[in-house]
Formats: C-alpha cells, structure tokens, sequence
C-alpha cells in the first residue's frame, strides 16, 4: 500500500514538473525568437517640407441679384391696345411698352381743353375790369378760381392717360411676355420682367473675426455652377455697419460686372475675397496632420544609426501649430522647418521611434475626374 502511494506521488510530481519545464522551454524559445526578430519597417511616403507663396481666402456663398430689376406691371385696370415689345428684346429707358385703352379719357381731355380758351378770356377781361373797377374782387376771384380749376382738370386728364401708358423705367432686357393684345389686366398684373443685366450685385455674410480682412474696394472671384472653370471678378462696394448679434456674422455687398452676358440673377454662387498674398510659408497636405483634440502632429523623419552602424529612418512625432486650412493644404505657422521630410501616407500604424520605409504611392493624388456614382 505505502508502495503504491509512493509510486503515485511520484508520477504527479513527474507529470507536473513535465508541464511546468515545458512552459519554461517554450517561454524561453520565445523569447529568443523575439529578441533576435528584426525591427520592422514600415512603408510610408514621404515629403520634404518647403516654403512657398499662400494667398489666403474668405470662401463664402450668395445669390447673383440684379442691380435694376423689376415685374412690369399696370397701375389701371384696362384693355391692352397696343404692345410695343417682344420678349428678350433690349430696351431703353422711357420706352413705351404697353398702351391701355383710354379712349374716355382722352375725349375728356378734348372736352377739357376746349373750354380752356373761353375761361382763360374771361380771366382776362375779369382782370381788366377790375382794374377800371367795374367788377368785384369776388367776381375776379370766382373767374380765377374757374381757370385754375379747369386746368387742374386738363392736368389729371392727361396723368390718368400717361399712367394707362407703360414705359420702361430704366434701360434693360425684357423677359417673357405674360399679356396679350385685346387681353383685360387688373391693375398690379404681372406683364414682364425687366432686369439690367450689364451689372449684377451679390450679398453673403462672413464671421466677425474676419472683418479686419475686408475692405470696400477689394476684389473678389465669382463662381457659378453654369460656367465652373471661369471665374467672374467682383468688388465689395458696402458693408453692413451692424453684426448681426444672434449668428456673430456680418453681411457683406459686392458688385460684378456682365458685359459679356453670361450671368443671371438668381443664379447661386461661391466667391473668394482675395486676401494679400504671403511669402515663403510653409504649406504640407492636411492629410499628413493628425488632428486631434489635443492639437495637431505630425511625423518628421530622421536618419538614425543603429549598433551595427546601419543607417536607418526613424518617425518621431511632433507638434505643429496649424493658421489656416484651404482645400488640400494646411498653414503651418511652428513646429516644422524647411528641409525636413514628413510622413504624408502610412502614419496610422506609426508610432514615436518606428522605423520606416519610404514608397511611392498615388493613393491620395487628387483624381483628374470624379468619379461617378
């Protein structure tokens, strides 16, 4: 009995001293393999920084409005006589457009008119025979009172027939036409539209913190959907003396000239204010910033020797101070100096110290066409 607890003993001690020298074998094999296992490297593209020239931007949105615009319209209600236009066709201002019936109005007019001649001679004959002193001066009065009255008459006889005429305002361009020959308008019905396309005016608004950077008088570039790649030039002509106290943003007026025609009011636009441009600033891609929370970094490579006298590239991480982002470059204003290359692709897997490689890549070159969806 006490021989077979003694050989059972020493099977578990066996057993178990088997299982814990394996461990120790394997964890020492493994550790061997690390410490002796090459440092990777890994693949990055890199940049060398430069400086260049920026021309910082204010980047804004609008509506094109035109200068001179109008819906022409009727003040009396009325047949239309006579159209003295077509639809698209250039006008100037005093042009007579539209022509109302006012046969009644006219042949009051002549009614008028010709009792004029017999009221004005008997003004006349009242005057001198007051001065003889054969009349009253309240008899002089009632003729005097009669003439002005009359050409009182005459005077909005022919306002009422030149208010049934409608004539353009200012020169322009004549829209569609909404009304017909013979047709019967209501007074404030809608004829045409009348714009002044020679100019044209946008509004947009801007932060308040960028008010110092504005002026009246300064230039600016236009963009519409319609024509993508030709920018229009514009100058900011007022500005809005208020901030607006609820948004903190200031609206802002510029003028753009059409001579060539190609725009229309309505139409939406983008606009850059042009800013002076800076010198020798240091531009890298926003996508080699790591932009965080924190603040922003970026991996600058340098070449290192190892023990073995190797030369090697090293990532180390580095704080940067970003002034403005535009498209596809950032301002870095510190942090950075001309000469040093950084990490522009491969830095997620990066860490401080990581050995790298430089590849060429066209991953986040920019496509000559978008794609489509």
């Amino acid at each position: 009995m006490k021989k077979w607890t003694l050989s059972m003993l020493l099977l578990v001690v066996l057993i178990f001293g088997s299982v814990i020298g394996f461990n120790l074998f394997k964890q020492n094999m493994m550790a061997q393999y690390f410490a002796n296992m090459p440092i990777p490297s890994f693949p990055v593209t890199l940049q060398t920084v430069a400086t260049s020239d920026w021309t910082p931007r204010i980047a804004a949105i609008g509506f094109i409005e035109p200068i001179q615009g109008i819906n022409v319209s009727n003040e009396s209600a009325g047949i239309i006589r006579a159209i003295h236009f077509e639809s698209g066709q250039q006008v100037k201002a005093g042009q007579v457009l539209v022509e109302l019936d006012a046969d009644v109005e006219k042949a009051n007019l002549r009614s008028a008119e010709g009792r004029l001649p017999s009221v004005q001679a008997n003004l006349e004959r009242m005057r001198q025979l007051y001065a003889r002193g054969s009349v009253s001066k309240g008899q002089l009065d009632e003729a005097e009172a009669n003439y002005r009255e009359l050409q009182g008459q005459i005077d909005s006889l022919k306002a009422t027939i030149e208010r049934r005429t409608i004539r353009a305002p200012f020169d322009g361009i004549m829209g569609i036409r909404n009304a017909f020959l013979g047709q019967y308008l209501n007074a404030g019905a809608d004829i045409a539209r009348l714009e002044d396309i020679s100019h044209f005016r946008i509004r947009f608004t801007i932060p308040q913190t960028r008010l110092a950077d504005i002026a009246v008088g300064q230039g600016l570039n236009i963009f519409v959907d319609a024509y993508p790649d030709t920018p229009f030039e514009g100058q900011i002509t007022a500005i809005e003396p208020q901030v607006n106290p609820e948004s903190g943003v200031v609206q802002v007026q510029a003028s753009i000239p059409n001579q060539d025609g190609k725009l229309r009011s309505g139409m939406f636009a983008k606009l850059d204010v042009r800013l002076p441009t800076q010198k020798d600033q240091i531009l890298v891609p926003q996508h080699a910033i790591n932009f965080t929370l924190y603040g922003q970094t970026v991996y600058v490579v340098e070449e290192q020797q190892t023990e073995e006298g190797d030369s090697v590239l090293v990532a180390r991480q580095r704080v940067v101070e970003v002034a403005e982002r535009e498209a596809e470059l950032a301002r870095v204003v510190k942090g950075l100096e001309p000469g040093e290359k950084i990490v522009t692709s491969g830095q997620v897997r990066l860490s401080n110290g990581s050995r790298v490689k430089p590849v060429e890549s066209d991953a986040l070159d920019t496509p000559a066409n978008a794609p489509m969806l």
